[in-house]
């Protein structure tokens, strides 16, 4: 699965942990100090920098494929669908109800029937800022000091220094 491979979304290894997860944070989301949600956090996650803090409302399934870097802020509403690794960088900040999608559903209406499923990793570079209501979907790279705009869908990788905005997001602007 987090290779990118085809994978049994029941499977009860999956099942399991998924079941961890939603328990887990169900008591992370009532929480109301930075210090507890970041230690709750970074148990969760595959490993988080210092001075990680998102406010409530995260959501995602595994937490096993999630990597964020030093100072890390996200806004209310998180979700971080990790069939495959999610790389966040250093100095990110995301608005609120930012999304970021790896799984990939087939196009093949009998490999739906199937269940079979697979993913494509999410890899975001230092220094980005996303606004509210952004998505990010399976297999984009985004680079080094990056600005999403609010509500873009981005469907594609960017390079570093430009601006996104749109569905789907395009550079508008190259910054320095």
């Amino acid at each position: 699965m987090t290779k990118g491979l085809n994978y049994d979304q029941f499977d009860p290894e999956l099942d399991q942990r998924r079941a961890y997860v939603r328990k887990k944070l169900m008591h992370v989301n009532q929480l109301a100090d930075k210090e507890s949600i970041n230690k709750a956090l970074s148990k969760l996650f595959a490993d988080a920098g210092k001075n990680l803090f998102i406010e409530t409302g995260i959501e995602f399934d595994y937490g096993f494929n999630i990597h964020i870097g030093d100072y890390f802020y996200a806004n209310y509403h998180l979700t971080l669908l990790d069939t495959c690794p999610i790389t966040i960088g250093n100095h990110c900040y995301f608005g609120p109800d930012v999304g970021l999608y790896t799984p990939v559903h087939p196009l093949d209406p009998e490999k739906r029937k199937a269940d079979v499923e697979l993913g494509k990793p999410i890899t975001i570079g230092n220094n980005v800022w996303m606004g509210g209501h952004v998505t990010i979907l399976p297999g984009v790279t985004l680079g080094d000091n990056v600005v999403v705009g609010a509500g873009s869908v981005v469907t594609k990788s960017f390079g570093d220094n430009v601006v996104l905005v749109g569905s789907p997001a395009r550079v508008i602007k190259t910054v320095k």
